[in-house]
């Protein structure tokens, strides 16, 4: 007996075994690529102790509509309260702040966060412009893995990159973070999907209190001059911000250390001037060779022996206040910022940014009674 069977019958049945080992082939990548992405959660930093680590990466998941965007580093996101600006002027505002931020990563941080909201002004502490080259990988690692995969992502490793480190561990992170599986804990564990969270709109809180007892004389420099590399990303960002329609405003912060050297001070004056921007600088100005400590200035009303928590290098939150108090002021008064705490909405937005605020504050300030030390770092729930 003859079978004849139809010739598309038999294109059919040649193939299914095809099919099938495509599909097997496709189920393996997909269960690899998933392996891959939980192995890489679980093995990367969660920034449990080190909690500026998580900094960049909480930007990413909170409204995006804000007056004024701070970019910077610690002198900026231990500095200045949100929630202040906030509560006295209406204003609403974000710093994207990381450790030891260097002004090229301040630039390509901004030129991310542009792709997202349009300020009215941008405020950059301009500490970092003493730096001219990469510093260390564990400062770049805090600024950067935080940052989504873009262009401005690869362009920031690559110009931050020290010796020894390559771009693929940046963007795969697995290849830098394999060998932690020996010091994993239950907080990698914890924390696989969802980190703490260590700021309100980019600040980080501490109330604690340890004045000011001494603070060295500075030494002179053998060149005072700020680097080319310096320069450029400062004309980078001048320019990314003009060709947004956003102010850029300078300063710097009233850190009593490190030293702000007066010819640091005066060149940042003159470009400023030069470019028709607002330079504050909220220390006492001192004449070139006067090496002695740094003063803040008297009308922000700072108090050393009540209002840093490490000795002067930083503000606790009762100095970050009376800090954003007198920038507020400024930021108002100079680039007519609307006050916008009649805005039904923002006011929706900022009600509960308030109310963790000020439970943060109290929790922390409890502790220091009962145990004469902070231990809340995380925002409560």
């Amino acid at each position: 007996m003859v079978f004849n069977i139809p010739h598309s019958t038999l294109h059919t049945l040649a193939e299914r075994p095809l099919m099938k080992i495509l599909r097997n082939i496709l189920i393996f990548a997909l269960s690899l690529i998933i392996v891959l992405y939980l192995a890489t959660k679980l093995l990367e930093p969660k920034y449990t102790d080190i909690r500026e680590g998580n900094m960049v990466s909480e930007y990413y998941s909170g409204e995006k509509d804000h007056q004024v965007l701070f970019v910077g580093d610690c002198e900026l996101y231990e500095n200045v309260s949100p929630v202040e600006l906030w509560r006295q002027y209406g204003i609403t505002s974000y710093i994207r702040g990381s450790a030891q931020q260097l002004i090229w990563q301040s630039y390509y941080l901004l030129e991310d966060t542009l792709k997202y909201e349009t300020p009215k002004v941008v405020v950059f502490n301009v500490l970092s412009m003493k730096y001219n080259e990469p510093q260390k990988e564990a400062y770049n690692r805090m600024s950067i893995d935080g940052m989504p995969l873009s262009l401005a992502k690869i362009r920031d490793i690559e110009a931050s990159k020290v010796a020894g480190e390559d771009t693929a561990s940046y963007l795969f992170p697995l290849l830098r973070y394999h060998d932690r599986w020996k010091d994993l804990s239950w907080n990698d564990v914890k924390y696989l999907f969802s980190r703490p969270k260590v700021t309100i709109n980019g600040f980080m809180m501490r109330n604690d209190v340890k004045p000011v007892d001494w603070i060295p004389d500075a030494q002179p420099l053998a060149d005072y001059n700020f680097g080319p590399t310096a320069w450029e990303y400062l004309d980078k960002m001048r320019d990314l911000c003009k060709s947004k329609g956003i102010q850029l405003m300078l300063v710097k912060a009233p850190s009593l250390y490190p030293f702000w050297y007066a010819q640091w001070d005066q060149q940042i004056a003159d470009y400023a001037k030069a470019n028709g921007l607002i330079y504050k600088n909220m220390l006492v100005s001192k004449a070139p060779g006067d090496m002695t400590p740094a003063q803040a200035l008297p009308e922000i009303g700072l108090d050393y022996s009540a209002d840093t928590y490490d000795g002067g290098l930083h503000l606790n939150c009762a100095g970050a206040e009376k800090l954003s108090d007198y920038l507020g002021k400024i930021l108002q008064t100079s680039y007519f910022l609307p006050d916008l705490r009649s805005d039904s909405k923002e006011a929706a937005i900022w009600k509960p940014k308030v109310a963790a605020y000020d439970k943060w504050k109290q929790l922390q300030l409890q502790e220091i009674a009962d145990t004469g030390k902070v231990q809340t770092f995380f925002v409560p729930g």
